[in-house]
C-alpha cells in the first residue's frame, strides 16, 4: 500500500516507537471487543446468474503461469479496491475524515459506496480494463458487529443496516456476478491505514497465528460456493515492528514462511481447495539508519526455501514495488531516510535487473520455487511532477510488459474534491458521484503507460502442464503435503516426517539439514488415492549390497520412495509407493553424496534448483526414481543420508 509521499514507511526514535506501541494496545482492545461469532457463521449465497466471462473458474498455477479451469492462460490484470483494510491514520477522532488517509473515510468497507452505486462503480472498473480485483480486508472487519453508518452507503441504500463484513459480501457478489475474478487480501489486522509501525506489521502482531489462520478458514469458507473468488492473498507487506524482524525459515513465531505454509494448507484442506494461495515476500527487515543492516528481502528467500502446498498447483508468489522505495530504502523522507537508492533512482537496466533478482526469478522453469509472480501493488500519482518518479512508472510498466507478469495497481478507486482524495487512484468520484479517471482526463500523464500495460498481448491460449519440483524441509517439524498420507494414521510415530505431494516422488536428499526434493518428471503416476504404500524401517527388502558397510532402506520391487522420516538427524524410515500405471524399472545404480554434491548438471535450471544450501546433496536423474537410501551410524557419523539407489523409471 502506498502512503503519502512525505510520511516515512518506518519511523525511528523512541518517542515515535512509544506512541505507536500505546496506540497498538488500544487498537487491540477495540478489535477484541468487537469480535463476534455471528459474523463468522454467516455464509452468503453465491451470486445468481453471473454474467458471462471469457474465463472458467477456478484458477490454478501451471509452472510460471496462472490458468483457468480449461487450462487457458488467465493473466491477472488487476487493481486494488481499497477501504475495507482501514483508512484511519491512527490519531484523532476516527469519525473525522481529516484523520483518514487522503481524507477518505471508508468506514471499514470498500471505498466509494457513499458516492456511487455498485453498478456504476463496476462499469468504471471495466472501462479501465481490469479483469480482476484484489480486495483488501482487515481481521477486525471479519469480527465487527456494528452496522456501517447510513451516510457511508448513501449511494447504495440497499446496504443500510449491514455490518462491514456484510457490505463486503455484497461487493464480492456484485464483482463476481459482473465477471471479475476476486482475490481476497488480508491487508491488516486492525482497521487502520498501513504500513509503518501501526500494529499491522505481521500477521500475528495483534493476534495469534492460530487466530489469524482461523480467520482465513472463515473467509475462505464464506465464499466457497462462489467460484469466481479465486485467491487468498495471505498477508500484506510483512515487516519489522518496533523490536523484531520477521524471518523466513527460523521456525519461531516470527517465521513468515512457516506461518504462510500453515495457513495456506489449512485453507486448502479445511475450507476451499479451489483457491490460489498467494504468498507475498518479506517487505522490510532492520532499522533504516545508515550504518545499520536493513533492506527489503522481497522474494529472495524463496530461492532456497520455497512453499510446498498440499496442492502445489495453487501456489502464487507476490511482491510490491513503488518508485520512492528501494531495495534498501524504506521510502521515508526526512526522519528515517537513508542514503540508499530508491527504485526511481535506478537506471532502466538497473531496475530491470533488480526486479529480476528479487522477484521475477521465481518464474524460472524447472525449479522447486517455480510459480507465477503477481506484482500485487505498484502505482503513482496523477499529480506527480518529479521526472524521476514519472520515468520509474514508465520503466516499471514496460518491465511488466516485457516479463509478461500478472499485476494489480494501487489503488483503483478514490475520492476527489473538497481538498480530499488520493490522486494515485485510477478512478475518482467527487461528492456528487461524478467520476473522473485515468482514461477520462487528458492531463493524466499516466494514461499512456497504463494503456500500453493493460493492452499488452502477452502469452495466451492453452498452457501445457509441466513437470513439478517441490522441496521438503524437516528441519524442525513435519512436512507432509500429501493429502493421502495426512488422511492415514501416523506412519512413524515420534519421528519428523516428510512426504511428497501426491503424484510426486523423492528424487533428491541432502546429506545434512533434513532437506528433500520431490518431482513429477517422468510421470510415474504415484498419485492415486488408494495407492499401495509400504513403510520400510529395516533391510528386509535389500536385494544386493549396493552400499557396502552402510545401513540400507530399500523399497520393495517396483516401488519408489515418496517420503522419509528422521529422528534428530538420523534416517528413521522410508515411505514407498507403487505407481498406479505402468510398473517401474529395476536397473539401478548407487549415487554417493557424503563428500560433495552429486546432482545432474549440478542442479541447474530444469533439475529442481538449490534445495539444501550449504549441504552436500544427491539427486537421481530425471529418468530415475529413488528406490533406496543408505546411511551409517559409525563413529563420526550421524545417520544422515549418504547414498541413494537411483533406479530407471522404465
Amino acid at each position: 500500500m502506498h502512503r503519502n509521499r512525505h510520511r516515512p514507511l518506518i519511523r525511528v526514535g523512541l518517542a515515535a516507537c512509544a506512541a505507536v506501541a500505546a496506540l497498538t494496545g488500544s487498537l487491540l482492545s477495540t478489535t477484541q471487543a468487537d469480535a463476534t461469532t455471528e459474523a463468522r457463521a454467516a455464509t452468503p449465497a453465491a451470486p445468481a446468474a453471473p454474467a458471462a466471462a471469457s474465463w472458467a473458474a477456478p484458477l490454478s498455477a501451471s509452472g510460471r503461469w496462472i490458468v483457468d479451469a480449461n487450462g487457458q492462460r488467465f493473466k491477472l490484470r488487476s487493481a486494488n479496491w481499497a477501504g475495507a483494510q482501514g483508512t484511519w491514520n491512527g490519531s484523532g477522532d476516527i469519525a473525522d475524515p481529516a484523520n483518514h488517509h487522503s481524507g477518505e473515510n471508508a468506514n471499514g468497507m470498500p471505498l466509494g459506496l457513499d458516492r456511487a452505486s455498485l453498478p456504476s462503480i463496476l462499469a468504471g472498473f471495466h472501462a479501465v480494463g481490469v479483469n480482476s480485483i484484489r480486495l483488501p480486508f482487515s481481521n477486525e472487519m471479519v469480527h465487527a458487529s456494528t452496522p456501517v453508518p447510513d451516510a457511508a452507503v448513501a449511494a447504495n441504500p440497499e446496504l443500510r443496516g449491514k455490518t462491514p463484513l456484510q457490505v463486503f459480501d455484497a461487493v464480492v457478489a456484485a464483482l463476481t456476478a459482473d465477471g471479475f475474478a476476486v482475490v481476497l487480501n488480508n491487508h491488516t489486522g486492525t482497521t487502520r491505514w498501513c504500513c509503518g509501525l501501526d500494529g499491522n506489521e505481521r500477521w500475528n502482531t495483534s493476534r495469534s497465528t492460530t487466530d489469524w489462520a482461523n480467520d482465513w478458514v472463515t473467509m475462505a469458507n464464506r465464499y466457497r460456493t462462489n467460484k469466481r473468488v479465486v485467491g487468498a492473498d495471505l498477508y500484506n507487506e510483512v515487516r519489522r515492528n518496533i523490536t523484531d524482524d520477521p524471518n523466513w525459515g527460523w521456525g519461531n513465531d516470527k517465521d513468515w514462511q512457516a506461518a504462510s505454509l500453515l495457513a495456506g494448507n489449512r485453507i486448502l484442506t479445511e475450507a476451499n481447495p479451489d483457491l490460489l494461495i498467494i504468498v507475498e515476500g518479506i517487505n522490510w527487515t532492520g532499522i533504516p539508519l545508515d550504518g545499520l543492516p536493513h533492506g527489503r528481502p522481497t522474494l529472495t528467500p524463496v530461492r532456497t526455501l520455497s512453499h510446498t502446498l498440499v496442492d502445489p498447483n495453487k501456489l502464487v508468489y507476490s511482491a510490491h514495488f513503488y518508485g520512492y522505495t528501494g531495495p534498501n530504502h524504506s521510502g521515508a523522507y526526512g526522519t528515517g531516510e537513508t542514503h540508499d537508492a530508491r527504485y526511481q533512482d535506478l537506471t532502466r537496466d538497473q531496475l530491470f535487473a533488480e526486479i529480476d533478482r528479487s522477484a521475477q526469478y521465481v518464474t524460472t522453469d524447472g525449479q522447486h520455487h517455480t510459480a507465477p509472480v503477481w506484482i500485487s501493488e505498484f502505482g503513482t500519482g496523477a499529480e506527480e511532477t518529479d521526472p524521476a518518479a514519472r520515468a520509474w512508472f514508465t520503466n516499471f510498466t514496460d518491465y511488466l510488459v516485457a516479463r509478461d507478469l500478472d499485476f494489480a495497481y494501487w489503488p483503483l478507486l478514490g475520492w476527489k474534491g473538497n481538498g480530499r482524495g488520493d490522486s494515485w487512484a485510477l478512478l475518482r468520484y467527487d461528492p456528487n458521484g461524478v467520476r473522473s479517471g485515468i482514461l477520462d482526463d487528458p492531463n493524466d500523464w499516466r494514461a499512456a503507460a497504463w494503456t500500453r500495460l493493460i493492452g499488452a498481448a502477452g502469452r495466451t491460449g492453452p498452457i501445457a502442464p509441466s513437470a513439478r519440483w517441490n522441496m521438503l524441509d524437516l528441519g524442525s517439524t513435519d512436512a507432509q503435503p500429501s493429502l493421502r498420507m495426512r488422511a492415514r494414521p501416523d506412519w512413524d510415530s515420534g519421528a519428523r516426517k516428510g512426504v511428497c505431494p501426491d503424484g510426486e516422488r523423492i528424487i533428491g536428499l541432502a546429506h545434512t539439514g533434513n532437506r528433500g526434493l520431490c518431482t513429477t518428471i517422468g510421470d510415474p503416476d504415484l498419485g492415486a488415492p488408494g495407492a499401495d504404500t509400504t513403510v520400510v524401517r529395516d533391510e528386509s527388502y535389500v536385494r544386493d549390497d549396493w552400499a557396502t558397510g552402510y545401513t540400507k532402506l530399500q523399497c520393495p520391487t517396483g516401488m519408489a520412495i515418496t517420503g522419509y522420516s528422521v529422528r534428530g538427524a538420523t534416517v528413521s524410515a522410508a515411505l514407498c509407493t507403487r505407481p498406479a500405471g505402468a510398473p517401474l524399472g529395476t536397473r539401478a545404480r548407487t549415487l554417493w553424496f557424503d563428500r560433495g554434491d552429486n546432482r545432474p548438471a549440478n542442479g541447474t535450471n530444469g533439475t529442481g534448483g538449490e534445495f539444501a544450501p550449504g549441504a552436500y546433496k544427491g539427486q537421481c536423474n530425471a529418468d530415475e526414481y529413488a528406490a533406496g537410501v543408505a546411511f551409517t551410524r559409525r563413529v563420526g557419523s550421524s545417520g544422515t543420508p549418504d547414498a541413494l539407489l537411483c533406479t530407471r523409471l522404465s
